[in-house]
């Protein structure tokens, strides 16, 4: 059972790390080229984005300046690189031996990129959540779930077909 524990704790810390910063989890995984990759990536992003820029005018509500400052140019090209380096270093701690392990990643890192597209126009109430709080808040929970739901009926399709072929 502690191996168990202990593999569960390795696949979560992977995945934490690199919710902290991509490559982190790589570099947790001794995957150092690639890890330093991620790194590199993100900061260029980051940096070509504005991102930090656009994250302190969010926080202290300056949406329209916010939105002035983002490079959607290049801060497109974030969900996807912060999603991948999440699942693969998931993955490369063993977190990825589970089928369809993958989808909720690669939909989170969707619905993300299309709340960065909407988000110079999209009100809520009334107001204009803005290119860090709408992916945040909308497409982050939203690709999870509907990740998950398309997991979890890939997965029942499997075990039916499996089923079957008994």
């Amino acid at each position: 059972m502690t191996t168990y524990y202990g593999k569960n704790r390795t696949k979560l810390e992977a995945l934490l790390w690199s919710v902290a910063l991509p490559g982190f989890g790589q570099l947790m995984n001794h995957s150092y080229l690639k890890g330093f990759v991620f790194i590199f990536l993100e900061l260029l992003i980051n940096v070509m984005g504005n991102f930090n820029e656009v994250i302190m005018l969010s926080f202290h509500g300056s949406i329209q300046e916010a939105i002035q400052q983002t490079n959607y140019a290049w801060l497109m090209f974030y969900p996807c690189i912060y999603f991948f380096a999440m699942w693969d270093a998931y993955k490369q701690a063993e977190g990825g031996s589970r089928p369809y392990a993958f989808i909720p990643f690669v939909f989170a890192a969707y619905f993300v990129t299309v709340g960065l597209i909407f988000s110079p126009h999209f009100e809520l109430f009334g107001y204009l959540i803005g290119p860090m709080w709408l992916p945040m808040l909308g497409g982050l929970p939203l690709g999870l779930i509907i990740g998950g739901i398309i997991r979890w009926l890939l997965l029942k399709r499997m075990a039916k077909n499996w089923k079957d072929k008994r």
